[in-house]
């Protein structure tokens, strides 16, 4: 029998959903989270002019997915992260970096001479490559952290 709790088992045993605790904590995440991932973006690709990149960017995308988890609840969070990106994305990661990396030893090259693929600024657009793939992957990680620790 159910207490009156939202979290606990209903009729048929399954817990509830819990509501949000409250419509504030969610509509500001709602409205901020864009915004935080929009940077953590931003800070992914400045690393090839400024401070930043990869590390940084991806550790600002995974807290704005887990505050979205805060507010709403690992479980209904869990529901649209999709089980099979969070595995394939950090390999995926490492894949791109790998192949980016790589890819001037087929050329000729040194391992990561960027400057040796035939096209413009390509030493720029490598190391975004490279800043994306890091990011994906930190983002991924630090998310998969937060489910395990959290028991989802």
């Amino acid at each position: 029998m159910s207490d009156g709790d939202p979290a606990s088992p209903g009729v048929s045993g399954e817990p509830r959903e819990r509501p949000p605790d409250s419509p504030v904590v969610t509509t500001t995440v709602r409205l901020l989270v864009p915004f935080v991932v929009t940077f953590g973006l931003y800070t992914m690709f400045h690393g090839t002019s400024s401070v930043g990149g990869g590390f940084q960017g991806g550790v600002v995308v995974a807290a704005g997915v887990i505050a979205i988890a805060f507010a709403f609840g690992l479980d209904r969070t869990g529901g649209w992260l999709r089980p099979g990106a969070l595995v394939v994305l950090p390999a995926a990661g490492v894949l791109g970096f790998a192949f980016v990396a790589g890819g001037p030893l087929v050329l000729g090259a040194a391992f990561l001479d960027l400057s040796a693929y035939p096209v413009a600024k390509a030493v720029v657009f490598g190391v975004e490559a490279v800043e994306l793939c890091i990011g994906a992957t930190v983002a991924t990680t630090v998310v998969l952290l937060f489910r395990s620790l959290g028991g989802g």
